[in-house]
């Protein structure tokens, strides 16, 4: 086995680079640390996490067999915080529930049609 520090970025496809740094700015606490004409790179909310954001008008949203990917919540309590800033940000909720009482769940769309699971476990 290799040992790793575990899955570190994701590459996302988007229409606009601003409207993504934002969104994921104002959701998640991401900081913009590394940008060029084609993408912006930020770190967060992990300690060693990466996104980066690619400018792709045709490809953006496009789920190329990923489903989603998440971000676990600290406190059960903070998920309706959560979807107060996704749509506040411009993204969509999906929908939300709990997996067994006190650990709830909601997915919602970025922007660009990208599907995230915000979820406390």
């Amino acid at each position: 086995m290799v040992k790793t520090h575990g899955l570190t970025h994701i590459s996302l496809a988007v229409r606009d680079l601003d409207r993504s740094l934002k969104f994921y700015s104002s959701v998640f606490g991401a900081r913009e640390y590394f940008r060029d004409e084609k993408q912006i790179q930020v770190q967060g909310p992990g300690p060693h996490d990466v996104i980066a954001f690619e400018h792709s008008g045709s490809d953006a949203g496009v789920r190329g067999g990923i489903t989603h990917f998440g971000f676990r919540l600290i406190s059960p309590e903070d998920i309706e915080l959560a979807i107060q800033e996704v749509e506040h940000a411009g993204g969509t909720l999906l929908r939300k529930g709990e997996f067994s009482p006190g650990f709830p769940f909601a997915y919602v769309l970025d922007p660009d049609g990208y599907e995230i699971e915000i979820w406390f476990e």
